[in-house]
């Protein structure tokens, strides 16, 4: 990364040592919660990069997240285990998946269309279902015990816990978190090494940016571009678990708030890259986290109000779509079916 693409790192790091030297404490706590605050935006952003670096957008990233997190939940909720939450809601992040491969990749419909679909869809049939097995206004009854992921202590966490500086970062923010936090970190380098270090991820790119030369390689871009389609499926599937297993003991109604998107917006922000994917999510995480630990934040001058403060993560969003951030070139074939010449 050049100076001007690490920019969103710099910003990063500099609000929380900004933090860290003004209150410590509310810091630690605050970045901590950033850390989960952003794993489904990450894991969500993560997804939109596959899917769209094949030249396939996916508007329906948030339907797809609400659909695991319903499945998760009702699944954990039955079965008392979260690992099979955890795959349920997979399985019905997938399913809306392929709904959308074949509406964009087979049929050749509008790809924007087809998200706002599956969104429309996925708002519906959760409320749907769930009012009907559970009678609980579409959500589900509380997850406890083992259909919850709890957090988890790293090794030698208590014995560090008192070194300057070292300790609190690994005792404090490092350790203690869920198991699907670690996946969504650890998907950051193995998506990069992906992308740019193997053979399949450079025909994923090269179907985002020139289908027919890669067609005419003899290589199939249905299939990568139904593959691509399935990554993100996983991952969106694994971000809806997280919500409702992970950040929170069950499934309420739209849930998802509106962070499908946002992690588009945090992917246009790192401009379809994973690292910048990476400190973009964490940002987004960071005023969520900010937001919640100070619901009015008083400057001194003036106090934000809390509905200015819970709005800043939204006001972000806008004002990258609108292109504050300098202007972001998506992959050239994106967004168009590819129609295999004769």
């Amino acid at each position: 990364m050049n100076i001007r693409e690490s920019l969103i790192a710099i910003l990063v790091l500099g609000i929380c040592v900004f933090w860290a030297l003004a209150d410590g404490a509310a810091a630690q706590q605050g970045i901590g919660s950033a850390l989960r605050l952003m794993t489904p935006l990450l894991l969500a952003c993560l997804a939109g990069l596959y899917s769209e670096r094949a030249g396939v957008f996916d508007i329906g990233l948030e339907g797809k997240m609400l659909m695991a997190a319903f499945t998760a939940a009702s699944v954990a909720y039955i079965t008392g285990s979260a690992w099979l939450g955890l795959a349920a809601g997979i399985g019905g992040s997938l399913a809306l998946s392929l709904i959308h491969g074949l509406a964009s990749i087979t049929f050749m419909g509008n790809q924007l269309i087809s998200g706002v679909a599956i969104n429309f869809l996925a708002s519906g049939l959760t409320v749907l279902i769930g009012q009907n097995a559970f009678g609980l206004g579409g959500r589900t009854p509380a997850l406890t015990g083992d259909g919850r992921f709890g957090p988890i202590t790293l090794p030698g966490a208590e014995a560090v816990a008192d070194v300057p500086l070292l300790g609190p970062i690994y005792s404090g923010l490092i350790s203690g978190q869920t198991i699907l936090v670690y996946v969504a970190f650890a998907m950051v380098p193995i998506t990069w090494w992906v992308l740019y270090r193997t053979r399949f991820g450079l025909r994923l790119r090269a179907v985002g940016e020139n289908p027919a030369s890669v067609d005419t390689a003899g290589i199939s871009v249905t299939r990568l571009r139904y593959t691509a389609v399935a990554i993100a499926g996983i991952l969106c599937g694994i971000a809806g678990a997280y919500l409702a297993t992970g950040l929170s003991a069950g499934f309420v109604k739209e849930m998802t708030a509106g962070r499908g998107f946002i992690a588009l917006a945090a992917l246009i922000f790192a401009k379809w890259r994973p690292w910048q994917a990476l400190f973009a999510t964490f940002l987004f995480g960071l005023l969520e986290a900010i937001a919640n630990l100070y619901p009015n934040l008083d400057l001194g001058i003036v106090v934000v109000p809390s509905m200015f403060m819970n709005a800043l993560p939204y006001i972000l969003t806008v004002i990258i779509l609108a292109g504050f951030v300098g202007r972001a070139i998506p992959p050239r074939a994106g967004g168009e079916p590819y129609v295999k010449e004769r």
